[in-house]
């Protein structure tokens, strides 16, 4: 029984998964620009640029945190992590051999 509800479980997990893959694109480009304008942000001298550099980290702040389906896909995604370890944790138990 506990292996039905893992399959049910991961089946959910994965259509989760797949309907928000777009929204966690958009969520690795904004980070990624985000981390880039805090690189740039920290290289810089130029007070100028450092108020450009800011503006760029905080766009990259602001749609990472508006982007709410993608905070769903990354906890769907840790579910069928921790599904996986399950099953495999019950493989594992299943080959214990109990001779003595």
């Amino acid at each position: 029984m506990k292996k039905v509800l893992l399959i049910i479980g991961a089946v959910i997990a994965v259509a989760v998964l797949l309907s928000n893959l777009g929204s966690l694109l958009v969520l690795a480009i904004s980070v990624a620009v985000g981390y880039y304008g805090l690189r740039r942000f920290i290289m810089t001298d130029n007070v100028g640029a450092k108020i450009g550099w800011g503006a760029v980290i905080g766009i990259g702040v602001c749609i990472s945190l508006s982007n709410l389906p993608a905070l769903i896909g990354l906890a769907a995604l840790a579910a069928l992590y921790y599904m996986y370890k399950a099953w495999k944790k019950e493989k594992k138990a299943e080959k214990f051999d109990y001779t003595i």
